[in-house]
């Protein structure tokens, strides 16, 4: 038996737990607020290493033999020929680079030109559109930045003493904007596009591979990011989506092969394990809900689902398009929501909340189905974030999905998977694992929801809302989804 720890840097916050190697067990925690302010777009990634430390306190990390690193994602670290920072961290928060992403989109020709590059089109929170705005608004830091990292990247990096070689992983190298998932290289040439010259990228490891050791005597392995070690700690794998459910939404799911999608609704990241990551984000989840709570005067979201399951499905003809905040899937960034179907006898409370949600989870399916239109696999779906505990959302979800759907108990998902790849490196080193065999932890503790005899009802439903959206939205998504 082996000790592990994976450590999981948010925007927020340090987590890290510690392992059994063999099982996954959970031995010891730690935590630990950034020091600086949640939502911000600016940090001295120093306060990351003084959280870092934080957790770390007590002994926690007595015993550990590997560490894996995870962190948040897009940020941007540009770094001067000495290392050291020129400005600080750009965090995946800021919006600034939305005109910058679009002069992007323009300068390589076509957002299926970008998509064919790099299996996606350049958003605000990539790296690649940050070195836009930097070379655009900060033309000296531009010019002095002679290499970029990601925050996983720095991290491992301050870890292991700040050594010449900079190392990051395929997944954590997927979200930057000039990685292609597909082909397994980089693009300078758009980092060029982006920054007006070549700089210094980290090489891109394995997900086995270790990216050094400690003098201490640490291993510290590849590391990603948030997303993909969170894929990893649940344990998905071939036919398994992820449904998020946050304010907005995503969907993800594992795929053999990279996605490019021209329209641009697909993001194509690569995963800790060697696979891929296909990802579709919407725009509008939970905050379709806690509008339509404030409209209707309740407390809470528990409030609401106990409201909407006083109604029955399809909301007595009411459809809620959810496209409060426009939309990304599909790309209607103008668009606004829209209820239809309003008669004398659905104008009632429970109708328009069960409305909500039923709105809501269709939005998320038409993202399912874009990926199943691709090819595929969705055999079941991981539904995360609190909302995915409401009684209406777990009511509704297998029917208007089509499939089972897994609500997994609450726990560290992204220092899992940090924890079980650091297993895996370790493992590898020591010649117990083979570099394409990750150690065998036992899955995330879950409710399971089946469809069951009411899926006819589900998939009614859902078709009433695709008609729904096809009249209001025709063509939005091609042929339809």
């Amino acid at each position: 038996m082996g000790i592990v720890a994976g450590l999981d840097s948010s925007s927020a916050f340090t987590r890290i737990v510690v392992c059994d190697t063999d099982t996954g067990a959970v031995l010891r925690q730690g935590y630990a607020p950034h020091p600086v302010e949640p939502k911000a777009t600016e940090v001295d990634p120093q306060a990351w290493l003084l959280s870092l430390g934080e957790a770390a306190a007590g002994g926690l990390l007595e015993g550990v033999q590997a560490i894996g690193v995870c962190a948040q994602q897009h940020g941007l670290l540009p770094l001067d020929g000495q290392g050291n920072l020129v400005r600080p961290a750009l965090t995946g928060n800021d919006k600034r680079a939305q005109v910058a992403a679009a002069d992007l989109v323009d300068g390589l020709g076509s957002r299926e030109a970008w998509a064919q590059a790099v299996g996606c089109v350049p958003q605000a929170a990539q790296a690649v559109a940050k070195l836009r705005w930097l070379a655009r608004h900060e033309p000296e830091a531009a010019q002095r930045t002679a290499g970029v990292l990601q925050a996983h990247d720095w991290l491992v990096w301050q870890l292991l003493g700040r050594p010449a070689r900079r190392t990051t992983d395929r997944g954590a190298a997927s979200g930057t904007g000039y990685w292609s998932a597909a082909t397994g290289f980089y693009r300078p040439d758009l980092v060029e596009l982006a920054l007006g010259h070549q700089v210094a990228l980290p090489e891109v490891l394995g997900p086995s591979d270790a990216a050094g050791t400690t003098p201490e005597g640490l291993l510290i392995s590849a590391g990603t990011g948030e997303t993909m070690a969170a894929a990893f700690g649940l344990g998905v794998g071939v036919g398994d989506a992820v449904v998020s459910l946050g304010a907005s939404g995503s969907v993800m799911a594992v795929h053999h092969e990279a996605l490019a999608d021209p329209s641009g609704m697909i993001t194509s990241f690569a995963d800790a394990t060697g696979m891929h990551l296909p990802v579709v984000h919407t725009s509008n989840a939970v905050r379709t809900l806690r509008g339509t709570a404030e409209l209707l005067g309740v407390e809470d979201l528990a409030e609401l689902s106990a409201l909407a399951l006083k109604s029955t499905p399809g909301a007595s003809g009411l459809v809620l398009l959810p496209y409060l905040e426009g939309e990304r899937t599909p790309r209607l960034p103008h668009a606004a929501g829209t209820l239809a179907g309003l008669r004398r006898e659905s104008m009632k409370p429970e109708h328009l909340a069960r409305a909500a949600f039923e709105g809501m989870l269709c939005s998320l399916g038409d993202a399912l189905d874009v990926l199943r239109m691709r090819g595929v696999e969705v055999r079941r779906v991981f539904l995360l974030g609190a909302a995915a505990e409401l009684p209406a959302v777990q009511a509704a979800a297998p029917t208007l999905f089509g499939t089972q759907v897994v609500v997994p108990q609450p726990a560290e998902y992204a220092a899992l998977g940090a924890a079980r790849q650091a297993a895996w490196a370790l493992g590898v080193s020591q010649g117990t694992l083979g570099a394409h065999t990750p150690p065998a932890w036992q899955g995330a503790a879950a409710q399971i929801f089946e469809p069951g005899e009411e899926l006819s009802v589900g998939q009614a439903v859902r078709q009433q809302y695709i008609a729904t959206r096809d009249e209001i939205h025709p063509g939005a998504f091609g042929q339809g989804s």
